[in-house]
């Protein structure tokens, strides 16, 4: 199963980035996770969008591709980071990506409440008219990582409990995968 990961943060060694590169390595098994670089796109511009930059060509069509997205975003002002916002904006017009596409949010914080406030309005933004992902649904499968800087090491996610919550919702999310296709 081939999956593509946007991780909402361009630090090199952010949380989020780190939680991608443990999934990344730990689910080789299960799918083949590949990070999309969104660090490269430039800033939204409906006067490009039908004959859009390479790097965004790329991009939409790793979405286009994949049979499923991992979105793993920081929380900043108690929303989604603009960089993560400008990727979606990009797939969300012409081609539309990620119509139907099998999506699972996550996210790391510092702060006590993880990152619920953006993932909050992450599924508003993926549930709009231009994206309409099919976003795995809440109630048991949000994952919320608090305390981030207690749960990391060597670049890595190592907190035991936080990795044993995750892989019962990968395996949610691989279910939710094959039942959309």
């Amino acid at each position: 199963m081939n999956i593509v990961a946007i991780v909402g943060s361009l630090r090199k060694e952010s949380y989020n980035m780190q939680i991608a590169k443990t999934m990344q390595e730990r689910y080789t098994d299960l799918m083949n996770i590949e990070i999309a670089k969104i660090s490269s796109l430039p800033y939204f511009n409906e006067e490009e969008e039908l004959d859009p930059p390479q790097d965004v060509k790329n991009f939409k069509n790793s979405i286009a591709n994949a049979d499923g997205v991992i979105i793993i975003t920081p929380e900043y002002n108690w929303s989604v980071p603009g960089v993560l916002k400008n990727a979606i904006d990009w797939a969300s017009r012409v081609e539309k990506v990620f119509i139907g596409k099998p999506v699972m949010t996550l996210g790391a914080s510092p702060g006590a409440v993880g990152t619920v406030r953006a993932q909050l309005h992450l599924r508003d933004i993926l549930s709009s008219p231009g994206i309409q992902a099919k976003v795995l649904p809440p109630g048991s499968n949000e994952i919320l990582i608090n305390f981030a800087p207690q749960k990391f090491e060597s670049g890595r996610l190592v907190d035991e409990s936080t990795l044993q919550f995750i892989d019962e919702k990968i395996n949610n999310f691989l279910e939710f995968v094959k039942s959309s296709h």
